[in-house]
């Protein structure tokens, strides 16, 4: 008896290891996915450039633009423009718009991914709001660019060759606040007013 009781309990504590264990790794899986196809390239990660491409070809691609919330960030979160289309090699600027409806400052970070996969490698971007995190106070509204280029090697590619149009795609996830943004939000001379406090003023 005391042995089976042993052996439950050891039971038991197994099982409250595995709930702890999934729900961590549940809370951690967006921002380590993101970290994931960064460095390793699955899933379409995208590469980043430092000037635009010197060359351009007379072959077009079309690139679509999707946006998504991670389950509670309370933004809202769209692409401007839904698609564009471009030669290869040519640089595009995209927008994407984000609002926060809420009554407190709130940070967000976002995962980004291409597809089709094949083509992940060679999507370049050269600037990007995704490289940082981004804070909007309560309810401000900003637009986000990314700058972007398709490398005209992926014409060479056996796979990537065969693309003809490219989806990128965005999911924003909260992250903790920086330390001290509400302060520095409201110090004087502070010029990252929002919009509403903007309009506040002019109509005064």
């Amino acid at each position: 008896m005391i042995d089976r009781d042993r052996r439950l309990r050891r039971t038991a504590l197994q099982m409250v290891g595995v709930v702890v264990v999934m729900g961590a790794l549940a809370w951690a899986a967006v921002p380590f996915y993101s970290w994931f196809c960064r460095v390793t390239g699955f899933g379409g990660a995208t590469s980043v450039a430092e000037a635009a491409s010197d060359t351009v070809l007379d072959e077009t691609i079309t690139v679509r633009f999707d946006a998504s919330l991670d389950r509670g960030m309370p933004w809202t979160f769209k692409p401007v423009e839904r698609q564009m289309m471009l030669k290869i090699g040519e640089t595009g600027l995209a927008f994407y718009e984000a609002h926060n409806p809420t009554d407190r400052p709130v940070a967000g970070q976002a995962a980004y991914n291409v597809a089709p996969y094949a083509a992940g490698g060679f999507f370049e971007k050269i600037d990007c709001f995704c490289f940082t995190e981004q804070v909007l106070q309560p309810g401000e509204t900003v637009l986000m660019p990314v700058s972007f280029y398709v490398d005209p090697e992926i014409v060479e590619h056996r796979e990537a060759k065969y693309v003809h149009e490219i989806t990128l795609s965005y999911t924003f996830y909260e992250i903790d606040l920086p330390e001290d943004t509400e302060t520095a939000a409201l110090a004087p001379g502070n010029e990252s007013l929002t919009r509403t406090a903007v309009q506040a003023i002019d109509t005064n």
